[in-house]
């Protein structure tokens, strides 16, 4: 048994490590857990599948319940003007028949199946968002660095042509264009540490278990392996949501089975005990009786089957609407990593002729002007460059995440129900 206990913890830490090897840019996978644990929504969904449970219960011992009667009474005798005491007292209780206690079972297993799908559904928007606000931080940070290399740069440029201007090679306003380009780019970098403290707060108060790292770890993105057809049979196959509204269409052909089974009323059966005639007489029996629909059964029944016929419409407009976010999801992936690729190597060439510039200018080949905008572009191709970069691997973790190839998402879900 230590063996065997040895063995898993071992099986499940390599999981771990693999998954955080992989991904090296987001959040360990063990504070990813607990953020997703703590939030609010997966904790409703977790009291949702507690409620379920319990009228599971409720559905297995159905709704009826012994029954104690009591009554007592006085006869009055005309011819004799004799008074007599009597009572009674009966114990009665109905009974499903026809099967209809096993279609009550499965309707609380399946409600079970609901709720614990909801759950799974629960962690899987929790995941989105905890996505997302994790690549917005990860934007901001990456800007931050951006615009504080940009500053660096131009002080050193406005460094540069001071030493010019000493030494008769440079005009004032030169210095002075340098100066004003060094306090542009600090201000940009000052709104842009902002936006980041903006973007770290929203993460850590949706998720307060995360500890935001110092630097950020950019990814190098990969491309998406498989193709459209593999993509979609994963996401529908781990898909809370659709095993969601499978299972309330099962839920609800059990209730339109359960009402048509309604149709015959279930009998109610009764003890009576009775004391007669001054306790003369002692009446011992038991009785019998049946409820008689007019019309009401009926209808609820075939309310009941317009109802599941209801449900199993949602099922096919919410797979279609899920196959368009696949589709959607998996061309975003595919073109973020190709419009990545491109921006990297525009980003690149435009920082080397940056650099050609500065060389120029420092030789007195090249003017200011031209230099100040050759780094502006170069900049802004560098922005590019790291924004397109982040939404590769966001597109790319998404799709990930939707297959259930990134996070655990399954804990406490409905899978072992799916059909």
């Amino acid at each position: 048994m230590k063996h065997l206990l040895l063995s898993l913890t071992t099986l499940l830490a390599s999981s771990a490590f693999a998954a955080e090897a992989n991904f090296p840019d987001l959040p360990p996978h063990a504070q990813i857990d607990a953020a997703l644990s703590s939030n609010l929504s997966v904790q409703t969904a977790i009291t949702g599948v507690k409620l379920e449970q319990a009228n599971q219960r409720k559905w297995n011992s159905g709704n009826y319940e012994f029954n104690l009667r009591a009554g007592a009474a006085q006869r009055n005798i005309v011819t004799t003007g004799q008074k007599q005491k009597e009572w009674d007292v009966a114990l009665e209780r109905p009974f499903r028949l026809f099967g209809k206690a096993q279609i009550d079972a499965d309707i609380g297993t399946e409600s079970v199946a609901r709720a614990e799908y909801a759950l799974g559904d629960a962690r899987h928007e929790a995941g989105r968002m905890l996505l997302h606000l994790w690549f917005n931080w990860q934007r901001e940070l990456a800007q931050t660095s951006q615009w504080q290399q940009q500053v660096d740069i131009l002080k050193q440029q406005a460094q540069m042509t001071e030493k010019r201007m000493k030494a008769g090679d440079a005009p004032k306003m030169e210095l002075n264009q340098a100066q004003a380009a060094v306090a542009q780019a600090s201000v940009s970098l000052q709104q842009a540490r902002m936006r980041t403290q903006i973007a770290a707060s929203d993460l850590t108060r949706q998720f307060p278990g995360l500890v935001l790292p110092e630097q950020s770890t950019l990814a190098t993105p990969q491309p998406l392996e498989h193709d459209l057809a593999y993509w979609k049979d994963r996401v529908l196959e781990h898909n809370h949501e659709l095993g969601m509204v499978q299972s309330d269409a099962r839920i609800q052909q059990l209730l339109a089975q359960r009402s048509r089974a309604d149709r015959t009323p279930d009998p109610t059966l009764g003890v009576r005990h009775a004391s007669e005639t001054g306790g003369n007489e002692r009446v011992t029996g038991m009785y019998f009786s049946v409820p008689l629909s007019l019309g009401l059964r009926d209808a609820v029944a075939e309310g009941a089957a317009y109802q599941a016929e209801i449900s199993a419409n949602r099922e096919v407009a919410i797979k279609r609407r899920l196959e368009s976010d696949i589709y959607n999801a998996h061309a975003q992936a595919v073109g973020s990593y190709e419009t990545w690729q491109q921006a990297n190597e525009a980003s690149a060439s435009i920082r080397q002729n940056a650099e050609l510039v500065a060389r120029a200018y420092a030789l007195g080949e090249s003017s200011l002007s031209d230099t100040l905008t050759a780094r502006r572009l170069a900049l802004e191709a560098s922005l590019a460059a790291s924004i397109a970069q982040l939404d590769a691997n966001e597109a790319r973790y998404r799709l990930l995440l939707d297959a259930h190839q990134l996070w655990g998402l399954d804990a406490g879900n409905g899978e072992q129900h799916r059909h």
